[in-house]
């Protein structure tokens, strides 16, 4: 089968257990770096895409964010599936003609999707849902954190959360200054309610990956049944 094309368009974020669950799947994949690597012209040389996070907005005018929308309109047309984590999710849904906005709050650390399913999260944008696209999850404060779009035979899916976070990331992020530099602002300007300290990022962290990644590996399953060629 083609490989899974992963655009990576932070070194910081990179597929950690998405990664990890194609690896035991034995599927293969393709990491691509949008600031080193040409976004391709098509998908005609994938079975599936999956875009990663990012501390940037779909919004910023990037070289490289016309390019990759294309790619998933082109995607979306040839029959190949795609999966958006976060940045991902927002670039899925702005490719489809969906806006993505500022939200009133920050969420960043770990948040309910619905109860008792408690996620990673980390972002300051949100999407609106694209044509026949169905949310299926939601936390307090972000109506949208998941959306599925069925096609024939196979499924987009965009998420607003890290599912994909392992504990080395979460412990990179939540001690990087450059990512974590922000927090403490944020908690003084009143949205301590969605932003959580390092402290509480890493608490019962194995437990709390361990039963995310499970999740996560429900979700991938059901969006890797539509991989071309598959």
């Amino acid at each position: 089968m083609k490989p899974i094309a992963i655009f990576q368009h932070d070194p910081d974020v990179r597929p950690g257990y998405f990664a990890q669950w194609l690896d035991a799947q034995r599927l293969s994949y393709a990491l691509l770096d949008v600031e080193r690597d040409a976004v391709p012209r098509d998908s005609a040389a994938f079975a599936g895409l999956c875009f990663m996070g990012g501390p940037m907005s779909v919004n910023d005018a990037l070289p490289w964010i016309e390019p990759a929308l294309a790619l998933i309109r082109d995607a979306d047309t040839r029959g190949v599936p795609i999966i958006g984590h976060c940045l991902g999710g927002q670039l899925l849904a702005k490719a489809l003609g969906a806006r993505v906005t500022r939200q009133p709050v920050k969420e960043i650390g770990w948040a309910d999707v619905p109860d008792r399913l408690t996620m990673f999260h980390w972002h300051e944008d949100a999407f609106a849902l694209p044509a026949s696209a169905r949310n299926f999850m939601a936390t307090a404060h972000c109506a949208h954190q998941a959306y599925v779009i069925e096609r024939a035979g196979y499924a987009h899916l965009g998420m607003q959360f890290h599912c994909e976070m392992t504990p080395e990331l979460v412990r990179a992020w939540a001690r990087d200054p450059t990512w974590n530099s922000t927090l403490d602002l944020e908690r003084t300007a009143g949205h301590g309610a969605t932003v959580q300290t390092p402290e509480q990022m890493v608490a019962d962290l194995e437990a709390r990956t361990r039963t995310m990644n499970g999740w996560a590996g429900r979700l991938y399953a059901r969006w890797a049944k539509g991989l071309k060629g598959n």
